[in-house]
């Protein structure tokens, strides 16, 4: 084990049938709001770590919800306050973009050491909320993605 985050994670957007989306705000940095994020850990799938940081960071078991792979990916450079998290040299992650779609809101339970609050909100104010310009996107792109019952 290297200690170093591998350059390759998820974003899971949490959302409602009606389109209302969960944001959480990071720990390690107050007013930075966004939707699930996270690395992939050694031998595990894409799909895989999306359920694992669904529920490390929101409590929700994604079996029991519809579970989206959109196939899209996103290459960005890696924030420089984050980049000592990864192995010398790694400037640039790849991000594999998953929606989670739920009936209705529902109670999370936040791992404190990860996010300090969450809440609702419509797609079109949780897009103008987050920081990540990826984050946006798939936001902005969730209409597409609804799942009919």
């Amino acid at each position: 084990m290297t200690g170093y985050k591998q350059p390759v994670s998820v974003l899971v957007v949490i959302h409602t049938t009606d389109l209302e989306v969960l944001l959480l705000e990071r720990a390690d940095h107050p007013g930075y709001w966004q939707s699930v994020t996270g690395s992939c850990e050694t031998g595990e799938s894409l799909l895989e770590t999306a359920m694992r940081e669904v529920r490390e960071e929101t409590g929700l078991d994604a079996h029991q919800y519809a579970l989206s792979d959109w196939r899209s990916q996103n290459v960005y450079e890696i924030y420089p306050q984050w980049r000592h998290r990864y192995a010398p040299g790694i400037t640039r992650n790849t991000e594999h973009v998953f929606s989670l779609q739920l009936p209705h809101r529902v109670a999370v339970r936040l791992a404190p050491d990860e996010h300090l609050n969450c809440q609702w909100l419509p797609w079109q104010d949780a897009a103008t909320k987050v920081f990540s310009s990826s984050n946006r996107a798939a936001i902005l792109q969730l209409p597409q993605h609804i799942v009919a019952d």
